[in-house]
């Protein structure tokens, strides 16, 4: 098996087209072999704010990010779960998500949807596709020879899935035939891989994943994985486990006022390292290769 470094310097070549020789870092400035728009964490509900939580302004907020979106171009743009809050029906949920993927749709590259808890916390998870392109729960697609795995941890540790308040938010799990899938598209990836999550992958008590660390296993036997990108705790963070990186971006929801909101354009470089350019809250950070 190749090791990790050597993996990504071969597949780092291949995205720049170059056909052999040393590949030289990425300058300062430079230009990246691929851009993806990240954002997480809208709640968009019409109701009344919380503490700390604006539901209504996450419309305006989104707008925010899909125009900076449609001004720079990235291949296409994920939101990393919890898209919408809870209702107290399925009517009233529906209308809502219609109402934010109206908002979504304006962009102009391909849009994906990781599913988040509180995304099917009146919902099912066929109701959730339905109204919108997301695939329903696992999904995998390649751009510009990067693999982007999209996970669903939104099942209980018995297996069935969330679905219309049968379930404990802290109680998130990859079941058996999630894993299976996860070990079985990082074989079948042919370059690097970046994965994307609601539930958090790397170590945190609340908000984790419950078996995160089979996951993380199979992430870290492949040898593809560059980062995993998350949401879900709200919280601008960064973890790093045996050479992948775990960057968990800021909620979009959280806090009054346009200033209050942050998303994220991903350069991915041609030596493997990533760049994370926040905007409004969202921390940058320069995550370099293994």
């Amino acid at each position: 098996m190749q090791t990790r470094r050597a993996f990504l310097h071969h597949s780092a070549l291949c995205l720049a087209g170059f056909g052999g020789g040393k590949m030289l870092a990425a300058a300062p400035g430079s230009r990246p072999l691929l851009r993806a728009g990240l954002m997480t964490d809208l709640h968009y509900a019409d109701k009344e704010p919380t503490k700390t939580r604006f539901y209504r302004e996450a419309l305006a907020k989104l707008d925010e990010a899909v125009d900076h979106m449609n001004r720079e171009r990235p291949a296409f743009v994920a939101e990393l779960g919890d898209f919408i809050d809870q209702a107290d029906s399925v009517e009233t949920e529906i209308g809502w998500l219609r109402t934010v993927e109206a908002r979504y749709a304006r962009l102009e590259m391909p849009r994906h949807y990781v599913m988040g808890n509180h995304c099917v916390g009146t919902l099912t998870k066929e109701e959730f596709a339905a109204h919108t392109q997301s695939a329903g729960g696992h999904a995998a697609f390649e751009d510009g020879g990067v693999t982007f795995l999209i996970l669903d941890s939104c099942f209980r540790s018995d297996g069935a899935p969330y679905a219309r308040k049968n379930f404990h938010w802290q109680d998130a799990n990859l079941p058996k035939g999630g894993l299976a899938w996860l070990e079985s598209e990082l074989g079948r990836a042919g370059g690097p891989v970046i994965v994307l999550a609601h539930q958090r992958l790397d170590e945190d008590k609340a908000h984790a994943v419950r078996n995160a660390a089979e996951a993380r296993a199979l992430l870290e036997k492949s040898g593809k994985v560059l980062a995993v990108f998350q949401g879900h705790s709200h919280k601008n963070d960064y973890q790093r486990i045996a050479g992948i990186h775990y960057t968990t971006l800021v909620a979009m929801v959280e806090g009054s006022g346009a200033e209050n909101s942050g998303h994220t354009l991903l350069d991915i470089m041609a030596d493997g390292s990533l760049r994370v350019n926040g905007y409004r809250r969202q921390a940058n950070r320069t995550l370099p290769r293994a």
